[in-house]
This record gives C-alpha cells, structure tokens and sequence, in this order.
C-alpha cells in the first residue's frame, strides 16, 4: 500500500532533503505533495533524479486524505499547521522545536527509542529531535546500555546550514568579501562567521546558557533517560555542512575503551572510524551526505573514575533531520499505519 505524503517547507534546506531522502530510500509513497508558502506556489522541486513537483500553497491546501505530513517549515508555521494536518486525519512527523518537549508528543531517534512512535496516538504528531541532539544521543544509547550514563559535557561546533540557506549565504559572502578586503557584515548572526566562531546559537536563557544547549540538555533526557545530567556548550562554526562534537562522558559502572569500540561498532547508524594516526577520523567535510553518525577519537578521560571521551560528526541535514525524519516516517508506515 502506498501513502500519500506532503511535504510542509519543502523550498527550504531540510525539505528539499526530504524530498531527495525520500526518493533515494523509496519511500512507499502513492502520492508526494510539496508544500511552502504562498510566493513560493507554482515554482518546481526535484523530487528524486527525473520528477519535479509543482510547489502548493500551504495556507489553501486541504490535508484530508493525507497520510503522512512531513513538516519543516520553522516553529511557528508548524504550531498552526500541523495540528490543523493531525486533526484531519494525517500522522505529523515534525522537524521544528515546537513540539519537541509537549509532554503527548513523542520524540524520537528511531535507532534509540523507536518504541516511542507508539505515542503519536495522543495528538497525531511525532516530534523529530534537535539535529545536535540526535547524533549525540546515537552515539550515546549503546554505551548507555551496558554502563548507564551519569554526566555529559559537550561542546558542538555547528555547521551554518543549521541557520537556513540565508546563513550559509552569509558565510560565502563574507569569505569572499574578506578576500576582497571588504568588511564583513554581519546579518544572520551576531558576529562575523567567516573565520570566526560564534558561542552563542539561538537566544539566551536566564540562566545563561542558550536555548540551544537548553534543547540538548532536555531533549536528550527525553530520548534516553531523565537522569542523565548535560552540560552543552553550543558554537557556530565557518562550516557549510556538518556538525562536530566533543563528548566526555561519565559511567556509573566501568566501561572500557575496548567494550565501548565493541558496542559502538554493533549499533546501526554509527560508524566508528578511528586509528590514531594523522587524519584517523572523521571530520564534517567528509560527512556531508552521508547517513552514518560517525564517531572518532574514543579514549579514556582520566578526569573521572569512569570516563571516555571521543569525537562525533554527522550530516545536520541528513541524520539531524531529513534522514531521522523520513526513518520515522517508515517505521510509522510500517508498525502502526
């Protein structure tokens, strides 16, 4: 049986992903609508290598008849629109920070706990978690398995792709400008991105940190287990795609180096690649359209009793959202659909 799936925002970054996820993993789909706003109707999209689809305008679409809503299209376009879709009779999976901490929302990292999908029941809506969150917590979950996780520190170093086209616009242009000796002017940041880093991503909170390190500390607790304590540490780096983060990690009971290569390697979506010679890991550049969590300099910290430490990059726009969502929709399609 085939579905019929529409996609909300799908002119920007993660819809477009979406679409081109979509079509690579043969989504079982009778029917792909694309959805945006109204000045961007009737503008095609590609839809795998020889389809385009002709851009609707969200606002006069009717989602009755529609299975599966596949929604990216910023925060506050989804808190309207994607209870309008579940309410006439379409399963949400939702790529917005919107519903990601409602308490009848799932969320979910399918290779972690894809027995939450069972919740969506509640509202129609499956939340798709923070890209930083979600490969973090892939590499997290099978060393949480043989030795729970007490503590986290992390420090992200994200990719500009995670800001919009607009931001990734703004890192080409300020590099070029440099090179040019133009000053550069900064728009969708606070500060120049251009060979610079930026420790602040989305707003500060009261207690200093920023929403979203907020986000990392809560969703992960979600995911995975609410005692898990989270320091997060969030920068924007000159990078188009990928994001990269240093993990230190701390065990309530031993975990050795060699047990947490054995169970990093058995995990589905993580890919340990990691020989302690120049260039044995994995950075963002190279993880750019792939699939895999990848996870590099695993050693111990000696800074606590039970510690390691190791290095984790992935596609922010793959895994951190197209990918995670479209793997959600496929199990929805085939366990509870």
């Amino acid at each position: 049986m085939g579905y019929k799936v529409a996609v909300v925002g799908a002119t920007g970054n993660v819809g477009r992903e979406l679409l081109k996820t979509m079509a690579e993993r043969e989504f079982p789909a009778d029917e792909v609508v694309a959805l945006a706003s109204e000045r961007s109707a009737g503008r095609k999209v590609s839809f795998g290598e020889d389809q385009d689809l002709t851009i609707q305008d969200l606002s006069k679409y009717d989602f009755k008849g529609t299975d599966i809503v596949l929604s990216s299209p910023g925060g506050k376009v989804s808190a309207e629109y994607s209870p309008k879709a579940a309410k006439a009779g379409a399963v949400v999976v939702d790529n917005t920070s919107y519903f990601r901490m409602d308490p009848d929302v799932p969320l979910v990292v399918p290779e972690v706990n894809p027995q939450a999908i069972a919740g969506y029941t509640k509202r129609g809506i499956i939340a798709n978690p923070n890209c930083s969150t979600i490969q973090m917590v892939m590499a997290l979950k099978p060393l949480h398995d043989i030795a729970r996780i007490k503590r986290v520190v992390v420090a992200t170093y994200q990719s500009t792709s995670g800001s919009g086209k607009a931001a990734m616009d703004e890192l080409f242009n300020q590099t070029r400008g440099i090179y040019m000796n133009q000053t550069a002017q900064p728009h969708e940041y606070p500060k120049q991105i251009a060979f610079n880093a930026i420790p602040q991503i989305d707003v500060f909170m009261e207690d200093g940190s920023t929403k979203e390190e907020w986000k990392m500390v809560n969703e992960t607790r979600k995911i995975m287990d609410p005692d898990i304590r989270v320091a997060a540490t969030c920068v924007r780096v000159p990078v188009f795609i990928g994001h990269g983060e240093s993990v230190n990690v701390e065990f309530e009971t031993p975990l050795s180096e060699e047990q947490a290569r054995k169970a990093l390697r058995a995990f589905e979506g993580v890919s340990l690649v990691d020989v302690r010679e120049e260039g044995g890991y994995v950075t963002p550049a190279e993880c750019a359209g792939e699939d895999s969590v990848f996870v590099s300099r695993l050693r111990v910290d000696p800074t606590v009793e039970n510690g390691l430490a190791f290095w984790v990059v992935a596609d922010n726009l793959r895994k951190g959202a197209a990918l995670n969502t479209i793997q959600i929709a496929e199990k929805l399609a085939s366990e509870y659909l």
